[in-house]
């Protein structure tokens, strides 16, 4: 990746195109935002994943976002807790949950972070009816 200085932040050129990235909002997404969506991103990637291999039926999954940072420490990013909700047909809270624990464990972004940012998650399920 090649990023470029502009006058309110960088850019980079991705295969899905231009990314930019400024403390201020008005001139792209904030580094924060880019963190958060990158955890969130990957775990439900491969939480997607295991659910598709356990034929596990998902018609609906989002993802909220809470994040605490510490202002007296540059704002770092102390803790993100993440609620999943699931809608779908014949769910079970518990293997979900399992299956998020093996999600986490092959998540590439929420092990780089693991030691320094205290990452929380919660499943809400809706059961749909046929």
């Amino acid at each position: 990746m090649q990023f470029y200085l502009k006058e309110n932040g960088m850019r980079t050129d991705l295969e899905y195109g231009e990314l930019c990235i400024s403390g201020n909002e008005d001139y792209g997404f904030r580094p924060f935002q880019l963190m958060v969506a990158s955890i969130a991103g990957c775990s439900a990637s491969v939480f997607r994943k295991i659910l598709a291999k356990q034929r596990t039926e998902v018609q609906d999954l989002t993802i909220d976002a809470d994040v605490v940072r510490n202002p007296e420490e540059a704002n770092r990013i102390e803790e993100i807790k993440l609620r999943y909700v699931i809608k779908g047909y014949n769910l079970d809270p518990e293997k979900l949950y399992k299956n998020l624990e093996i999600a986490r464990k092959n998540c590439s972004m929420v092990r780089s972070v693991e030691n320094s940012i205290k990452i929380e998650e919660n499943i809400d399920t809706i059961e749909l009816s046929r």
